[in-house]
């Protein structure tokens, strides 16, 4: 959406999804900033579109027309930050054959910015990630999985801050715990920490210590869990930690529509989103922020 058509939206409608209750009203257009934040989770090595006689998903996803709309939106708005929510790997022959080389090597041509790590990223072990990332022309963070004792030590790192058109943003990783979900000897001495602790952490850090305008997590931890209501999820995560702006998911295969709006420890909201499996979506969250750093937003998910 072009910023003069949000503008225009927001002032015929007052059904805006904002942080902090901000109108666009009371901002001047040529103050804003506009910053494009595109995601996708939970891909697993779907590279060609599904067929069109699927029963489920006929003709949709495909990393060719997901690179083609990638590139319409970075011609519509410059200021365009693209991340992964992890499980990159595993799911067609592709990665049976290739082992993880084609995924990285697209995404790199796509340019992604920054991807976190699924637990199906550890499927050929931890040496075979690592092995794949000099594929990979873009970054991975996670905070909560400690690798100093593994092969992965001193690549993956906690965060990363990226700085578009004056804006600062700070996005942390966050994975999900791995015993009983994979094999031991396929992640070796990996420590899995506490995400709401180390979310706290990284919140703080970023906001106050790095000041940055926009904080996100990128996470690979499930939406929510219906049978386990209180296991740690993002939805929880949202609601009991602060200063964190978009909370970007995977794992659950959650198909949302725009972003959940949730409160926070401070009453402030968050946007919590997630866009399915196998890059059948591509989520768009658009930031608007004013030369306050006042924030407000719109979200939705985009059918490849």
């Amino acid at each position: 959406m072009k910023r003069r058509d949000f503008i225009q939206k927001t002032a015929a409608s007052s059904a805006l999804l904002g942080l902090g209750g901000l109108s666009l009203s009371s901002f001047k257009s040529n103050d804003i900033k506009h910053l494009t934040i595109l995601h996708t989770n939970d891909v697993h090595s779907y590279i060609d579109p599904f067929p069109p006689n699927h029963p489920k998903n006929p003709n949709m996803g495909g990393v060719a027309r997901r690179a083609a709309l990638i590139e319409t939106i970075r011609k519509e708005n410059p200021n365009v930050l693209l991340l992964d929510a992890g499980d990159i790997f595993q799911g067609t022959p592709y990665f049976n054959y290739y082992g993880g080389e084609l995924e990285f090597k697209l995404m790199s041509m796509m340019q992604y910015d920054l991807a976190t790590i699924g637990n199906h990223d550890f499927d050929n072990g931890i040496e075979g990630l690592c092995a794949q990332l000099p594929n990979a022309n873009f970054e991975f963070v996670s905070a909560n999985y400690d690798f100093r004792n593994t092969i992965m030590d001193g690549h993956v790192k906690p965060y990363k801050i990226f700085n578009k058109a004056g804006v600062k943003v700070g996005v942390f990783g966050l994975g999900v715990g791995l015993e009983g979900l994979v094999d031991k000897k396929n992640y070796k001495e990996t420590i899995y920490n506490d995400p709401l602790e180390i979310s706290l952490a990284m919140a703080k850090i970023l906001k106050h210590e790095k000041k940055c305008d926009l904080v996100i997590c990128l996470s690979h931890i499930g939406y929510k869990y219906k049978e386990e209501p209180n296991k740690i999820c993002d939805i929880l995560l949202a609601t009991k930690t602060r200063d964190i702006d978009l909370i970007i998911g995977g794992h659950t295969h959650t198909f949302l529509d725009k972003p959940t709006i949730i409160k926070n420890l401070d009453g402030k909201e968050v946007l919590v989103n997630q866009v399915g499996c196998y890059g059948i979506n591509l989520g768009r969250i658009d930031f608007y922020l004013d030369n306050d750093k006042s924030k407000s937003s719109d979200g939705k998910s985009i059918i490849v």
